[in-house]
């Protein structure tokens, strides 16, 4: 599998034609492995927590917006989430059709050499 496509100022990749913030490049690794760590921890925990609430768990509800909330809290300091990592007054543009951004034109060349 390839690597997605990366916008031309490294703010975003795109899957599915979609936008998608990376994270800050300004974060140490060290920083960054360990945050990574704790983003894959908690999408487990949103797993187990799912599955508890299939089987009827009490506390599973708790369980999995506990899971959720690290999930979030990681993707912030990832900067994939939360304010924006860049500081020229750009828009934050994550979700959009790359069609329908200011990405439009770099887009289009990657699809009509893809």
């Amino acid at each position: 599998m390839s690597a997605p496509p990366v916008t031309p100022d490294g703010r975003y990749i795109v899957v599915r034609g979609r936008l998608w913030r990376r994270a800050d490049p300004g974060l140490d690794e060290a920083a960054r492995a360990e945050t990574v760590s704790a983003l894959m921890d908690a999408r487990r925990a949103v797993r187990a927590a799912k599955a508890a609430e299939r089987a009827g768990d009490r506390g599973a509800g708790e369980a999995l917006r506990a899971a959720r909330a690290a999930v979030q809290a990681a993707k912030e300091a990832l900067g994939e989430r939360g304010p924006v990592w860049w500081d020229d007054g750009a828009p934050d543009e994550t979700r959009r059709l790359a069609r329908n951004t200011r990405y439009a034109a770099w887009f289009a060349a990657l699809a009509e050499t893809g």
